[in-house]
């Protein structure tokens, strides 16, 4: 008899290093990990790739009206943010005001508290942003 591990834990490789994959074939970096380049399809040769979580802001949003269980947070930002190794992804941006985001601005990222079930449940970390 087989145990499942939980998702939380299962999640923790690129959720926690920032890992993601590369297509030897042709360059293309991706975030989350992939075990098929979507270019070179079959003919690809992917291999792990640990991403600097140095970026830029590419867009974002200021969220007013947050999710069940978010709203001590809020007014806050979500980003869509370039890394410098080419893929993109969305992530909070953290220790900032919202006048201060804008397209463009570079950030890095940070190792943060994501979310707890309940006062003595398990508490999950994972990657956010903040502004350099």
């Amino acid at each position: 008899m087989s145990k499942r591990i939980p998702l939380h834990w299962r999640l923790i490789p690129h959720r926690y290093r920032l890992l993601g994959s590369s297509c030897n074939r042709c360059n293309e970096k991706f975030f989350p990990q992939r075990s098929i380049c979507p270019n070179c399809r079959r003919k690809g040769d992917i291999t792990e790739v640990q991403f600097s979580g140095m970026g830029e802001i590419y867009s974002y949003t200021i969220i007013h009206v947050a999710s069940r269980g978010f709203e001590f947070m809020k007014p806050y930002a979500m980003a869509i943010i370039k890394l410098a190794e080419g893929p993109n992804l969305t992530a909070q941006l953290v220790d900032c005001k919202p006048d201060d985001v804008e397209v463009g601005r570079k950030v890095s990222m940070v190792f943060r508290k994501i979310n707890a079930d309940g006062e003595k449940g398990i508490i999950r970390y994972g990657y956010k942003f903040k502004l350099i």
